[in-house]
């Protein structure tokens, strides 16, 4: 127990960058790396990775950052708590142990599991109502194939009480990666004994949390502020954002020295509304963040204080995210250039769609969108007039195909070649033709908290 914790933002999604994390060991002085791999649609990846090799679904890149981190945190006594488990966290915590052991390295890794609540949600006896429109989950329970709770920090906690150096747990609340450090190292409390000062303080740590989950969008990356974010500095070499929290639940949010980015009063509070539905009840597994009277004060000098979060005792049920079996999907680009690309692009669209027809190719949704004009905007696109739009360049035009057969997502790409030909003139390349995938939904939903138990394990060192 200490009376301050230094701790680091590790990744905010699977496939992130990990050398920022370098300059936070090697020079933000922190003791603690929390990195969250697994971002809302990541599990139904790692559910691909794991129907091809069951020995997958895990985030895989957590073995090359730990053979880059470890040498870096060892001699500093850096600790690192990540959720990299996924689908098979001690899949991914023997993977970390031969990797490092082969090297030489013989950290303590603990295993958090027990997220796994597939059987829970394939009992039909019970129902669990989408969270978003409220329907019934018997429409897809024949289709499910994962199902996972969002844990809190408690386990954390343990593995960290019980000397593990290395944390890696499955699906549990993003927040509660870092906040699991900072219950052990200050000595606050969890649980149904807390107080009203404990869960004020836990919501001071579950607003670090917050701050710090995204890696470099806490520290000025993905900045939106038009006109402001040219301003933000060397993002080449960002440094993600630290810590620094006190017994009390004060908190600075800074960075290491010397790295790029922008920790200021605007770049924390726009991380602090990221993915926040009510402000005045941030819901998690182990306090409700009431972020109302928060007070963020620039210090200047990458330095922001933050001060004055609300905590509530949690509800009684916890959020959980299942995946099913939702069709095939195929998808092909391809362009046209000058004169009339405009409509040369509808006159090769209507070809395929009278293909479809004709060919009877069972589809339950073609989606049409073209790059460069209407992808990131979509129906709130302005587009010009169509003389000007056949004035340009080049038009190209993205078809996307949905439908619950798989030879008719495989065949939808033989459907598009010959126009290379026998379609309106100068096509550019297409793109796409021969691919196909597996279409996996996502069903958000909420189980009783007393249904769900975590569980821990500390591997045996493999000297």
């Amino acid at each position: 127990m200490t009376n301050a914790i230094r701790i680091g933002s590790g990744l905010g999604f699977y496939g992130d960058n990990w050398e920022p994390v370098v300059a936070s060991i090697e020079r933000g002085q922190v003791q603690f790396i929390a990195s969250d791999h697994l971002a809302e649609l990541t599990l139904a990846i790692l559910q691909k990775d794991r129907q091809r090799d069951p020995s997958l679904g895990y985030a895989r890149d957590v073995v090359p950052m730990l053979l880059r981190l470890w040498p870096l945190m060892q001699p500093r006594g850096v600790r690192f708590v990540c959720n990299a488990g996924g689908l098979n966290s001690m899949g991914a915590a023997l993977a970390v142990r031969n990797a490092l052991a082969g090297a030489g390295w013989h950290p303590h890794i603990a295993v958090v599991s027990g997220d796994d609540v597939l059987p829970l949600l394939q009992d039909a006896g019970t129902r669990f109502d989408h969270m978003m429109n409220g329907a019934d989950m018997s429409s897809v329970r024949e289709r499910l194939v994962f199902g996972n709770a969002y844990l809190g920090a408690q386990p954390i906690v343990d593995a960290l009480d019980q000397g593990a150096d290395i944390v890696i747990t499955g699906r549990v609340a993003d927040a509660a990666l870092f906040l699991g450090p900072l219950v052990h190292g200050l000595g606050w409390k969890l649980g149904d004994a807390s107080t009203s000062e404990d869960f004020n303080r836990l919501a001071q740590g579950l607003a670090v949390g917050h701050l710090l989950e995204c890696s470099g969008q806490g520290s000025g990356g993905n900045f939106g502020s038009q006109g402001s974010w040219q301003a933000i500095p060397d993002l080449a070499h960002i440094g993600y954002p630290i810590a620094e929290v006190q017994a009390d639940g004060t908190a600075i949010l800074t960075k290491a020295p010397d790295t790029g980015g922008l920790v200021n009063f605007d770049t924390v509070r726009q991380q602090l509304l990221y993915e926040v539905h009510n402000p005045h009840a941030y819901l998690s597994p182990d306090v409700v963040l009431d972020m109302g009277q928060i007070a963020l004060t620039d210090e200047g000098h990458h330095r922001v204080r933050l001060t004055g979060a609300k905590g509530a005792r949690p509800g009684d049920q916890l959020k959980a995210v299942a995946g099913f079996k939702d069709g095939f999907k195929a998808e092909v680009s391809w362009g046209f250039s000058w004169p009339d690309a405009w409509d040369k692009v509808h006159a090769a669209e209507a070809m395929i769609r009278c293909q479809l027809k004709e060919r009877k190719l069972p589809f339950d949704e073609l989606f049409v969108e073209y790059p460069g004009l209407n992808s990131a905007h979509g129906p709130l696109a302005q587009l010009p007039s169509a003389t000007e739009l056949n004035e340009r360049a080049e038009i190209w035009v993205r078809m996307a195909l949905r439908t619950q057969v798989k030879a008719a997502a495989d065949g939808f790409g033989r459907l598009f070649p010959w126009m290379a030909l026998s379609g309106p003139a100068y096509t550019c390349g297409f793109q796409g033709m021969n691919s196909s995938s597996e279409l996996l939904g996502i069903w958000p939903t909420l189980i009783p908290r007393n249904r769900v138990q975590a569980r821990l394990e500390i591997l045996e060192l493999n000297t």
